[in-house]
């Protein structure tokens, strides 16, 4: 079963359950899904939702920093909700120990020995880590292990 079959299926049964969050979540999703598939006239695979799955999951991290700061903790609450929902559509999360092995092999592979090689190691990273790993932390690390 694909990605967006899944997203679909959930879809009926939040609706069953009246599990007005999760279906909500899962509604904004499938616009996100449909509005890039008619903006860019393809039907979306499954590397493609999970790329706007993860789009939305740094949405929503961004507004919950936004609301704290405002404190605003019912709103953040909300965002906490849909991300939770989100996640569940994400493949297993590599561990650190795994990112950090990663890391250390594609460096090794890209021959990077300072800052100037970034760009390097994070095109090649991207699509080995893409849906199991945060992209902002593992940019953390690479700039950590380039410094």
């Amino acid at each position: 079963m694909t990605l967006k079959a899944q997203i679909t299926e959930d879809m009926k049964t939040a609706m069953r359950a009246k599990d007005s969050t999760r279906l909500g979540t899962i509604r904004l999703l499938q616009a996100a899904i449909k509005q890039r598939e008619v903006d860019e006239r393809i039907e979306l695979n499954d590397a493609d939702v999970i790329a706007v799955i993860e789009k939305m999951l740094k949405q929503r991290r961004d507004s919950i920093t936004a609301y704290e700061s405002a404190s605003r903790a019912d709103l953040a609450d909300i965002e906490k909700a849909e991300v939770v929902v989100l996640q569940t559509y994400l493949p297993k999360q590599l561990t650190d120990d795994e990112v950090a092995a990663l890391l250390e092999q594609v460096v090794a592979d890209t021959e990077a020995v300072d800052m100037k090689d970034m760009g390097k190691v994070m095109a090649a990273i991207k699509p080995l880590v893409a849906g199991k790993a945060d992209m902002a932390k593992i940019s953390g690390l690479i700039k950590s292990r380039l410094a």
